[in-house]
């Protein structure tokens, strides 16, 4: 890691408002992993970067001139700075709350770069299991408030998800998600 870069922690943070559902939580295993994407801006020159990046928390990429590795290694075009960053933690659950609360969802160690936009982006990657087949990323997950239904395939990149409770026989939702970067 190069010696003059300064560290500072980052946290993506939610707020949304959840109708009938709890615990919601991005799919992120080794088996499916979540894609966070991101703007990203290098501290050194201030240069935002034009394209959307990607950071999983279960890739290494190596670190130039280091034995070390972290989850994103970026250079920066404009001052051709190296940059990274790693994901400290697996992602905290958002609980439903009235009214809706602020909270991190993962917590990231950066050097010289910020991220400054985040997108809830779901792209489909090919996998090799026993065949191939086409897999969803980027998925959230959550369950009822008050029935034990599990809800999968939760797409936010539209900010708002619907769907019904049989159990309980009421509509759920998920509306006004809200994504902020901040120092954690």
């Amino acid at each position: 890691m190069v010696a003059d870069r300064s560290s500072c922690m980052l946290a993506l943070a939610l707020t949304a408002d959840l109708a009938g559902v709890t615990d919601l939580l991005p799919v992120d295993t080794p088996d499916e992993p979540y894609f966070y994407t991101f703007k990203v801006q290098c501290t050194s020159c201030r240069e935002v970067h034009p394209t959307w990046v990607s950071i999983s928390r279960y890739e290494s990429n190596e670190i130039s001139g280091s034995k070390g590795e972290a989850n994103f290694v970026w250079r920066c075009k404009t001052c051709k700075r190296e940059s990274t960053a790693n994901i400290r933690n697996a992602p905290c659950t958002y609980t439903q709350a009235s009214p809706p609360q602020t909270r991190n969802i993962i917590e990231m160690d950066c050097r010289g770069i910020e991220f400054t936009e985040f997108k809830a982006d779901v792209r489909t990657a090919l996998t090799f299991q026993w065949y191939l087949a086409n897999v969803a990323q980027g998925e959230w997950t959550a369950k009822g408030l008050d029935s034990p239904t599990k809800f999968n395939g939760i797409d936010l990149q539209e900010g708002e998800w619907f769907d019904y409770d049989e159990k309980t026989s009421e509509e759920v939702s998920i509306r006004e998600v809200k994504w902020e970067i901040r120092r954690a």
